[in-house]
Order: structure tokens, then C-alpha cells, then sequence
């Protein structure tokens, strides 16, 4: 009896570690979104540094990303920074925009290496369906930090850099 179990743990043990490539990195979940909407999603942050637990998480908001509003976490404090917006001021609600958030930062923790953890985010999406916006995150550990801020040249995929920034693919409203 003990033989089909052990086929059985090392089949889930191998299964798991084919999938390790796609939990490697800071990633968006869902990382696929209807243009133009409000959208939630969560940079999901599958491991520490060396071994040493996460402390802080920042991301750079993209250009024509509006109204963000990130995820408040117990244990965690959440900075946010702004940037005046440049040229033709949006509106959101009747409201004209004159500024929008450039950075969100989450401090605390720690987050031990060995657990994962997602950072929520609400946002008013730019209406450029058929574009792939790029959030970009450093993440600090109590020991060493992470900089997923590689950025996909024309025709690369994301998964050949060795940081890749976290994207976000804008959908065409359904007609």
C-alpha cells in the first residue's frame, strides 16, 4: 500500500514543482481586464528573499490607470503617493482629475519566505483595449530585495526576463 503513495506524493511533489516557474515571480491575479472599467486585482507575492521574509511591497502605478484605491492589510501600513496629471484633465464621477496615484507601498509583516500573500487594488482602467500596462514592484525582505521591474522588449515574452514587472492585458469591451 505504501508504494501507490509515495507514486502519489512524488506525482503531486512533481506536479508542484512544474508549476514552480509560474509562482516564481509577482504576478497580477486576474492579470486580464475589460478597457475602460473599474477593476480588482492583487499582486500575489509567492515568496520572500534568500530564504528571509517580505517586509515591504511597492508598486508604480502605470500611466492612465485612475482612482486607485489599494487593499488595507492587518499588520501591514499603506503609503500612498501621487503625480499630477499631465495634459487633459480626466473626469471620474463629474469630477475633474488633476492628480492620480503614481506609487503604492505596503510595510509590515513579515511575510515568511515559506507563505504567500496577495495586495489588493481597485482601479479606473484606461480605455486602450489590446495594450498590456506593467506595474512594476519592489519587494524588500528582512534580508535582500526583489526588483520586478524588467519590462518585456516588442515581441519578448515576460517570462524570458529574470524580474519581470507584473502586466495587466486590457480586453476590448464585449460588443
Amino acid at each position: 500500500m505504501r508504494a501507490p503513495f509515495a507514486w502519489g506524493a512524488a506525482a503531486v511533489t512533481a506536479a508542484a514543482l512544474g508549476a514552480a516557474p509560474a509562482l516564481a515571480h509577482v504576478t497580477l491575479q486576474p492579470n486580464e481586464a475589460v478597457a475602460g472599467n473599474y477593476f480588482t486585482t492583487s499582486l500575489s507575492v509567492p515568496h520572500g528573499c534568500d530564504g528571509t521574509g517580505t517586509v515591504a511591497v511597492r508598486v508604480k502605478i502605470p500611466d492612465g490607470v485612475l482612482s486607485v484605491k489599494p487593499q488595507m492589510k492587518p499588520g501591514w501600513t499603506v503609503d500612498i503617493k501621487t503625480r499630477k496629471i499631465e495634459g487633459e484633465q480626466p473626469k471620474l464621477h463629474g469630477k475633474t482629475i488633476t492628480e492620480t496615484v503614481d506609487e503604492v507601498s505596503w510595510r509590515g509583516g513579515p511575510l515568511p519566505d515559506n507563505l504567500y500573500d496577495t495586495f489588493g487594488l481597485v482601479m479606473k482602467l484606461p480605455d486602450d483595449a489590446g495594450k498590456t500596462l506593467y506595474f512594476p514592484v519592489v519587494q524588500e525582505c528582512e534580508k535582500g530585495v526583489h526588483r520586478w521591474i524588467d519590462l518585456p522588449a516588442a515581441g519578448q515574452a515576460g517570462d524570458a526576463l529574470k524580474e519581470p514587472a507584473p502586466g495587466l492585458r486590457l480586453k476590448p469591451k464585449a460588443p
